[in-house]
């Protein structure tokens, strides 16, 4: 349920609101946009506090959510959710790039591939120090000393960091280290560990399962949210279908679908959403096209030699820079902007000192 309050209320009258609310033994969370405050109320609303609250000074309306998700609908939090770290801004009408590796390898592999993100304007560096994979010979990735291989290069070039956290015991270290952190489609519904991301402010990229609804991916975000932490971002990363040529099948139809229901940043990831690299660069597009609030691509500078095996979905660190120019052009068709690399620099800057 949710008290959506007149435009000129002040800041004492919301406060008063929300000491009813709390005093009747629900939560109250509040969400300030452009023209309306929404207060929301978690718990079990009475009928005499939901009458009560419509006759209060400032109230226009109070108005039930059906929805089983209630802090990541959009009609909880009308405006688009934006998180900005260090100065990158993701969600409304920015659009911001992750590309790297699959996995961190070596020092000096995420370092020259750290520049080369750099270089070709993106703002996030991607890599798994711990990976989750469907086999258990597979490669495992190497811990957290990829960790702080990973940060002292985005440190270096002036990048975020993202990484996947598996389970709630590395949460901790994993923030330590990471500027935003990861949960795999295999892990959208390891409720303990949303849980515990839920404890943190660490923004998260939440992807969605492979076999997951648009509601249960919503619902997988609300957990986090309802713990406290209001940095979630969606990830669109291809669900599993009949269609074998592709790796999965990359739903761009989410990506508008998403934004609908909720506010908070959907984010488009074509690598794995296809599998092949002659996939991604069109994929990416379309995903941009479609309204995305960014992506995440993975980039290696010998991607047939990766350790992960994943190389046939990754780009060459030309095909990369050539995709991220013309991004900008069709970023600019649709109504989202990179940050110009002289205004990521003054942010960095300003957020180092």
């Amino acid at each position: 349920m949710i008290a959506i309050t007149n435009s000129n209320i002040t800041e004492e009258r919301i406060n008063e609101i929300v000491e009813q609310i709390e005093k009747a033994g629900n939560q109250a969370h509040v969400s300030r946009g452009t023209d309306r405050t929404v207060i929301g109320i978690i718990g079990q609303a009475e009928p005499t506090l939901v009458e009560h609250l419509r006759q209060l000074k400032g109230v226009e309306s109070v108005v039930k959510i059906s929805k089983s998700y209630k802090l990541a609908s959009r009609d909880f939090h009308p405006d688009d959710t934006v998180i900005e770290v260090k100065g990158v801004k993701m969600g409304g009408k920015h659009l911001v790039i992750m590309g790297g590796p699959c996995a961190v390898e070596s020092p000096e592999q995420i370092d020259e591939i750290a520049r080369l993100v750099k270089a070709a304007g993106g703002q996030v560096l991607r890599g798994g120090a711990f990976k989750p994979r469907t086999g258990p010979y597979s490669f495992q990735g190497i811990g957290v000393e990829g960790l702080v291989m990973m940060a002292e290069a985005g440190k270096k070039h002036g990048l975020l960091t993202i990484t996947e956290v598996m389970t709630p015991e590395y949460v901790d270290v994993c923030a330590e280290y990471a500027d935003i952190l990861q949960v795999g489609t295999r892990n959208m519904q390891n409720f303990d560990l949303l849980r515990k991301l839920g404890t943190i402010k660490t923004p998260v990229l939440l992807k969605r399962g492979f076999s997951a609804t648009y509601d249960e991916f919503l619902n997988a975000a609300e957990y986090i949210l309802a713990g406290g932490n209001p940095n979630v971002m969606l990830c669109e990363r291809g669900i599993r279908t009949f269609e074998t040529y592709t790796r999965n099948t990359l739903d761009l139809a989410a990506i508008p679908v998403l934004q609908q229901l909720s506010h908070l940043p959907v984010i488009s990831d074509p690598s794995h959403g296809t599998g092949r690299r002659e996939l991604v660069e069109p994929m990416a597009k379309a995903s941009v096209a479609a309204g995305a609030n960014g992506l995440i691509i993975e980039m290696h500078t010998d991607p047939d030699n990766s350790m992960t095996g994943d190389g046939v979905q990754s780009l060459f660190p030309d095909q990369f820079a050539k995709l991220l120019k013309e991004l900008e052009q069709l970023g600019n068709l649709v109504g989202k902007r990179f940050d110009t690399p002289k205004e990521q620099a003054e942010r960095f800057a300003t957020w180092i000192k």
